[in-house]
């Protein structure tokens, strides 16, 4: 990506120009403290799938799984952030990245892990976008069983008295 001059007027004509593998690298986002940690970046850009927080707004501190990375207008649109239309229909609303701070990272993409060089073994389910467990395999798991001091095994509280004496009487 060339860099523009300094001049506000060329910054926003480069803006509204710029092309969609440009616009992309304009649209990262930082990673939290723990994901910075661990893959030795300060910022990626926003895909689709990747968790974030969001930091202003109404919507403040929800994080939300992205749905949609609209290149188009620099906005992203988040699972379960709405808005309420006049005719009292929902409708998603978009949110600047700069609004935004990535805490789960989507790693179904080989390319991805690579660029941060990821290990394919230190990748959790999850993050491949991967079901942790499917209801046929929790079948086919043999039942846990309780330990000793589990609520389960503990003598339930006796139950509450009933007026069988006043019935007696």
């Amino acid at each position: 990506m060339r860099s523009s001059p300094h001049s506000p007027r060329r910054q926003r004509k480069a803006l509204y120009t710029a092309s969609s593998f440009q616009r992309r690298r304009r649209m990262t986002v930082p990673l939290s403290r723990d994901l910075r940690r661990r893959f030795h970046a300060r910022s990626l850009p926003l895909r689709k799938g990747d968790t974030v927080r969001v930091l202003s707004g109404s919507f403040v501190g929800r994080e939300e799984r992205v749905a949609k990375v609209d290149r188009r207008g620099y906005s992203v649109i988040l699972d379960n952030v709405t808005l309420k239309t006049g005719e009292e229909k929902l409708k998603p609303l978009p949110i600047r990245t700069m609004h935004l701070v990535i805490t789960r990272l989507n790693l179904s993409d080989p390319w991805r892990r690579r660029a941060l060089r990821v290990a394919d073994a230190d990748v959790t389910p999850e993050e491949r976008g991967e079901a942790p467990a499917d209801e046929e395999s929790v079948e086919a798991l043999p039942a846990p069983t309780a330990a000793p001091d589990t609520p389960a095994t503990k003598p339930s509280a006796p139950a509450p008295a009933t007026d069988d004496a006043t019935e007696d009487a």
